[in-house]
């Protein structure tokens, strides 16, 4: 292993998956400092303020509404993002940051973009791969367009719904009644963690689980469900696209009728497995789509691809460029298959930023460099 400069991890954020991330985040400090790394971590509160969380800071059996106080935990702050970026851009020597945010704001190229902006280096997906990967009815358009399999859906924008529910709810409901089942899942297009998603199970549900997708998102997405399959994912890592670590897929085992925000993150609620048990010739087709998906968006650093598996049939569900490093999340765990650790994969994370980082064309220009 390289050695590591000083690491910067920012975790909450203001987006309804603040709490995911405070677990993320935390854990990726512990591990990074247990490499051996100097590390600081930024906690950003839900108005988009920056405090940093004093040297040595441990979660440790801290609820993550125990954030909510960042004064009380003896943070510093707070600074405008634009203020608290300024300070990381002057340090000398100069951080890589960690971005372990999930949802808007951090996972979006939101941040992404202020970081390049300030020429400090980060981790994973730049501006682009990162709103691709984050807006899920862009993504699906994108990769239905190079030909990977993907469940049916229709969008539905806020303006739309608030003009004239009744058209839009007789779309869904002849939308619905084409797959054969009336149920559909509804989600926010831009959001993760299953925050905002309702499995509609008839058209009697259809608006409450839109108004529940919009209270997140002006765009939501109605999926054709998939009765029965089962949830899959990838874990990918790397910069060239010629040469991604790929493992997996892990598979999830709800204790819920779907994988909903409880069944995420409920100790002892539902169930993962490191190795899915699957046809050698499907999980080689998984990984391919995998490594296809990752590559149309122009994926960096690490990603997950998530899957939707029944009987014979392989849909990709969508891709998260910032996915959880929870104490039961899949991501760091797949990679144990080719003899990685949790701390290992965070710092491969943090060498793969630098890589990336020093690879970059110069934005300063002087006017000889102009086309005049």
């Amino acid at each position: 292993m390289t050695t590591l400069p000083p690491i910067v991890v920012l975790l909450g954020g203001p987006s309804a998956e603040h709490d995911v991330s405070i677990v993320s985040g935390t854990a990726i400090a512990e591990a990074l400092a247990g490499a051996g790394a100097t590390v600081v971590q930024h906690l950003i509160d839900l108005d988009g303020r920056w405090w940093r969380l004093p040297d040595g800071h441990r979660r440790e059996d801290r609820a993550a509404s125990a954030y909510d106080d960042p004064a009380a935990l003896d943070a510093e702050g707070p600074w405008s993002a634009g203020a608290a970026i300024d300070r990381l851009a002057s340090a000398d020597p100069s951080p890589v940051v960690f971005i372990a945010l999930h949802g808007p704001f951090g996972e979006d190229g939101t941040v992404q973009a202020m970081l390049e902006a300030a020429g400090l280096a980060y981790t994973g997906s730049g501006v682009t791969a990162s709103a691709l990967g984050m807006d899920k009815a862009v993504f699906k358009r994108l990769v239905r367009g190079i030909g990977l399999p993907v469940a049916d859906w229709r969008e539905v924008r806020l303006p739309r719904w608030l003009a004239d529910r009744a058209a839009v709810l007789a779309e869904l409901e002849a939308f619905a009644g084409g797959t054969g089942d009336a149920r559909l899942m509804v989600k926010p297009s831009s959001l993760g963690s299953s925050v905002g998603i309702t499995l509609a199970h008839d058209s009697s549900e259809y608006p409450a689980a839109l108004d529940e997708a919009f209270r997140h998102d002006s765009v939501a997405l109605a999926e054709a469900y998939l009765a029965g399959a089962r949830d899959l994912e990838v874990s990918v890592i790397g910069n060239d696209h010629a040469h991604l670590e790929l493992y997996g897929p892990g598979e999830i085992l709800a204790g819920h009728e779907f994988y909903d925000y409880a069944a995420k993150y409920t100790p002892g609620l539902s169930e993962t497995a490191s190795r899915a048990e699957i046809p050698t010739v499907m999980r080689a087709t998984m990984l391919k789509i995998a490594r296809d998906a990752y590559r149309a968006i122009g994926g960096e650093g690490f990603a997950r691809v998530d899957f939707l598996v029944r009987d014979d049939d392989v849909f990709l569900s969508e891709i998260n460029t910032i996915p959880g490093f929870t104490p039961i999340s899949l991501f760091p765990t797949l990679p144990a298959e080719g003899g990685r650790t949790f701390a290992n994969v965070c710092t491969r994370v943090v060498e793969l930023a630098l890589e990336r980082h020093a690879t970059r064309v110069s934005r300063r220009l002087r006017p000889a460099d102009l086309p005049r």
